[in-house]
């Protein structure tokens, strides 16, 4: 087994698509998107289109047949204006999402996601597909790095737990294997801290007081579960889709973009 270097990053800002683009790259951001993107794609949604801005949202919307997609996403926790939907995963429902496309527009994550669309992997984690995640990092067996979406590009105490508990898991199999940067480090052991409550810590967060005040509390406990949603959201192009289970492992952006065009579905 060849040694992993695993990176963490606790703020988009912290990169730039150059320093992302050819790498393996895990986006995370608990509250709430990468736990939404996930919900809607395990209840049918037919593909997520990340933006990284209202204006990109309604510029892509309008090339795209109305009756199947949707807009959804948030600006500061709430609901954007003329969009179908927010950012709470108990709103992707089978019955609103399945066979759509999404355009998905969020003040972080959607924003973090875009930035590594150059990634030769990209793949959006979180606590609800966390064994999923270290189980294609290890088929990988490659380095990669961890970009935590943060709050506004600050840290944020839920996202660093994710990946920390991410790393540790490899590393229980890896052991040796595995190098750690600081960061990488640091986020294991806030894990190890939080580990015993992950709901605790994630109502105790800046962000997950401020989604509890904005009638979100529900959204906590759905964004806390482990493994509640079994997936891999994989980024192909400019589209976020599943990963079928035996699917060939190499750089999605560049088959995709051969043979994939948003404008003409």
């Amino acid at each position: 087994m060849p040694r992993i270097n695993a990176e963490v990053f606790f703020t988009p800002s912290q990169v730039d698509e150059l320093l992302l683009r050819d790498k393996n790259v895990i986006v995370i951001d608990v509250l709430r998107s990468s736990t939404t993107i996930a919900a809607a794609l395990n209840n049918g949604a037919r593909e997520i289109i990340p933006v990284p801005s209202i204006e990109s949202a309604v510029k892509v919307s309008g090339s795209l047949f109305g009756e199947v997609t949707l807009r959804g996403g948030e600006r500061h926790g709430k609901m954007i204006e003329g969009f179908n939907l927010g950012n709470s995963p108990a709103e992707y429902t089978e019955d609103i999402v399945k066979g759509k496309s999404i355009i998905y527009c969020t003040t972080n994550g959607s924003l973090a996601i875009t930035k590594g669309r150059h990634a030769k992997n990209l793949i959006v984690g979180s606590f609800a597909n966390i064994t999923k995640v270290v189980e294609f990092l290890i088929q990988l067996s490659e380095d990669f790095c961890i970009l935590c979406a943060g709050q506004l590009n600050n840290f944020c105490v839920e996202d660093s737990v994710c990946a920390g508990m991410i790393l540790y898991k490899i590393q229980q199999q890896l052991k040796s294997n595995l190098l750690l940067d600081d960061s990488g480090s640091a986020s294991i052991a806030l894990y190890k801290g939080y580990s015993k409550s992950i709901l605790k810590m994630i109502q105790q967060s800046t962000h997950g007081k401020y989604l509890g005040d904005l009638g979100f509390s529900d959204d906590l406990k759905i964004c806390s579960g482990v493994d509640t949603i079994p997936v891999i959201p994989i980024l192909s192009g400019n589209l976020i889709t599943l990963r079928k289970e035996g699917e060939k492992l190499d750089n999605q952006n560049v088959k995709s973009k051969n043979n994939k065009s948003t404008s003409k579905k």
